[in-house]
């Protein structure tokens, strides 16, 4: 299953549930686009894609800096895994194509 498009997601945090909008897009076995959350919008860096399954990066600077590190996999138009969110440990992400 193809990864561009639009994806809504949340983010079980220490916070409480963040919710954020990715939108992405494949280049062979890159991962390029956005992500959007917080009144912010991020980069998407270190992008990759190994059939379902991605890997991704994103700088974010409120509610402070830090970088997120994504696993997640595609089923359908689920997608789900997990963020290491800096010193905040790893949290559970999860959502669907927008």
């Amino acid at each position: 299953m193809s990864a561009d498009g639009t994806w809504n997601v949340s983010i079980n945090s220490p916070m409480g549930k963040q919710k954020g909008v990715l939108d992405l897009a494949t280049e062979g076995d890159k991962l390029i686009g956005t992500g959007k959350a917080m009144g912010n919008t991020m980069e998407i860096l270190d992008g990759t894609v190994d059939g379902d399954n991605l890997t991704f990066a994103m700088q974010i600077s409120r509610p402070m800096q830090m970088r997120m590190e994504f696993q997640l996999a595609i089923t359908g138009d689920q997608i789900a895994g997990e963020v290491k969110a800096g010193m905040l440990g790893k949290q559970k992400v999860s959502g669907e194509r927008g």
